[in-house]
């Protein structure tokens, strides 16, 4: 084993070093001495590009320590100030009480015994006292699935919980103190997780397995009783440790203990909780985006398109047309959704005499005589309905799905289900606002719809929804609608003036500084623009490398957790800010069930038809 280091000495070691063999030393004279008797070497590496960090501007050296193995390099660490404002510090501090190491890069093997080698318990209140350790608890837990298998950390936990590395006196103590920080990095991980744990079996398989070990050792640590009882808490168990003795407890519980009975249950049915987005086309060029409970039959979603479009529930069906073509007429009560929410194809409203979807709509000439509902419609109420659709989409979306979308581009597993939702939901209501402009013939109405969608967009902010706000101005700026010249001259100069300022938010110049701006001072709980903070972890993501030399870039997947982060934050409900939805069906109809054509030339055709090119 050896250590390399771009300084002359060292000040002081964090614990996952000091546990290796290396001391921690004040001069250089003793540095020498004392690595040459233990036959270390300490060499001036010139091999790593250090980052410019603001301990540099202040003329502050900065230590980097390597840990080899073998002759390989396992685990380097930075000696950085702790500094609240930066939260990726992470370590124990030095004895002038300002110095941290923080994970540069490393074995996943060695990041996590360094993890848990930093963690500091409260001896009462069993959380960490540091905040900074507790972050880079959170940096692992966020993104320990980039370089390990849930499988792989499930057996080094095991291994951390029943390993005795002490001797003598001390043993018993550091020995209850390790097992209690891996029982609170797995509270942390399965309150962090929730549902993305609780239906693979090996999770199970281990969360049994830990939990047996803490049964058998609460009678050799007494003082593990407090933790087995938040175990079972996380477990769902209706025992607790007060109702048994130890040595009842242990015959009694470990009896009944059943991988059925302690797997963590979070997650309820999801044909009971979970809504999806369906849709069903209802001419060649458009589809009617329906919000429905997967337990939904042909009868209730042939009713709800049937009312949307304004047609005759009687003189309609419902068809499902598989990839190859084939069709399907769905009988009334027929389930739309498998048990796994898979849609049986492409869900068409047909004419029951023709049996054949409607034309396009370019084809329609009823369509002058269609009434133009959203005009009717009070514009805080729908700006309310957007932002409560949009709310409950958002606050479902777990922060790891941010991080399987960006370093999974193939098929995810359902991992991404909500936050898919959501961005499904932002480009639909683009789509929702340019359809609704471009399929009202009348100079006047579309004149108000435009001052409408404004109204809108500018109530979604202030209601901080800058999703469906970023989403409105979008779909008028498209080509389709802003080339409607006579239609936005007659619009009055105040709407005007309001969408300017609007449209500043959505400048991407300076790296979108004015959205980025308006975010920051927006309290939460708030709807960042989703695509947005998906580009800023794609950016992140493919400029930097994942692995150095086959260590795992822990800097880098820092600077992703902590983006990811932004969700937590954004999440966050304080009382007060609850928004009152109307209960109006209009106005519940105009929002959860969109309208939109997504065909590019129809919309052009539209365009073109309203207002001809001179």
């Amino acid at each position: 084993m050896s250590w390399d280091c771009g300084l002359k000495y060292l000040f002081s070691l964090p614990p996952v070093l000091q546990q290796a063999g290396v001391c921690a030393l004040r001069a250089p004279d003793d540095l020498v001495q004392r690595l040459a008797k233990d036959g270390y070497r300490f060499l001036q590496n010139q091999n790593y590009r250090l980052p410019d960090r603001s301990a540099q501007a202040q003329g502050e050296s900065i230590v980097r320590v390597c840990l080899k193995e073998r002759g390989q390099d396992v685990l380097v660490l930075q000696r950085v100030p702790s500094d609240p404002v930066s939260p990726q510090t992470a370590g124990v501090k030095d004895e002038d009480g300002d110095k941290r190491y923080v994970v540069v890069s490393g074995t996943p093997q060695k990041i996590l015994e360094h993890l848990l080698s930093d963690l500091r318990l409260d001896e009462h209140q069993g959380a960490t006292e540091s905040k900074e350790a507790e972050t880079l608890l959170d940096d692992f837990l966020l993104t320990y699935l980039v370089f390990m298998s849930t499988s792989d950390l499930c057996q080094a936990l095991l291994g951390h919980y029943c390993t005795k590395r002490c001797r003598g006196k001390e043993e018993g103590k550091e020995a209850l103190y390790r097992k209690r920080k891996v029982l609170h990095l797995v509270s942390q991980w399965s309150m962090l997780y929730k549902d993305f744990l609780q239906e693979e079996e090996n999770i199970k398989l281990f969360m049994k397995t830990l939990y047996r070990y803490v049964l058998e050792d609460v009678y050799e640590f007494p003082a593990l009783e407090k933790d087995l009882k938040e175990f079972q808490k996380l477990l769902r168990r209706r025992h607790t440790v007060d109702d048994y003795s130890p040595h009842q407890k242990n015959k009694a519980l470990y009896q009944q203990l059943s991988l059925k009975e302690n797997c963590v249950s979070l997650r309820g049915s999801p044909v009971e909780s979970k809504e999806v987005m369906c849709h069903v086309y209802v001419s060649s060029d458009s589809y009617l985006s329906v919000r429905v409970k997967p337990a939904v039959v042909a009868q209730e979603l042939l009713h709800i398109v049937s009312q949307r479009m304004d047609r005759s529930e009687d003189d309609m069906m419902l068809v499902a047309q598989t990839y190859s073509g084939e069709k399907r007429v769905l009988q009334p009560h027929d389930s739309i959704y498998s048990e796994s929410l898979e849609a049986p194809g492409r869900l068409i409203a047909c004419r029951r005499d023709l049996s054949e979807i409607l034309p396009p709509l370019t084809e329609c000439p009823e369509l002058g005589q269609k009434p133009v509902r959203l005009l009717g419609i009070n514009t805080w109420d729908v700006s309310v309905a957007l932002t409560n659709f949009d709310w409950n989409l958002f606050n479902s979306i777990h922060e790891q799905e941010l991080i399987f979308y960006t370093f999974s581009r193939q098929a995810s597993s359902g991992h991404t289900v909500a936050l898919e939702f959501l961005l499904q939901r932002c480009n639909e209501v683009q789509q929702w606002v340019m359809s609704e402009v471009l399929l009202c013939p009348s100079l006047s109405k579309r004149v108000q719809l435009l001052k409408k969608f404004i109204k809108i967009a500018a109530h979604c902010k202030a209601q901080r929804n800058l999703n469906s706000s970023f989403a409105i101005i979008m779909g008028l700026n498209t080509a389709a609608v802003s080339r409607l010249n006579q239609t936005w001259e007659k619009v009055p100069g105040k709407f005007k003036k309001l969408f300017s300022e609007l449209e500043l938010l959505t400048d991407p110049s300076m790296n979108h500084k004015a959205y980025r701006d308006a975010f920051k001072k927006t309290k939460p709980p708030k709807i960042p623009f989703m695509p947005l903070l998906l580009k800023d972890i794609t950016f992140i993501h493919e400029g930097n490398k994942t692995f150095h030399d086959s260590l795992v870039n822990f800097e880098k997947l820092h600077m992703i957790a902590d983006t990811v982060r932004l969700i937590r934050h954004c999440q966050t409900d304080q009382t007060g800010n609850e928004l009152s939805p109307c209960d109006s069906p209009e106005v519940r109809s105009s929002v959860h069930y969109l309208h939109i054509i997504d065909n590019q030339q129809t919309l052009f055709e539209l365009s073109h038809r309203l207002e001809p090119r001179v």
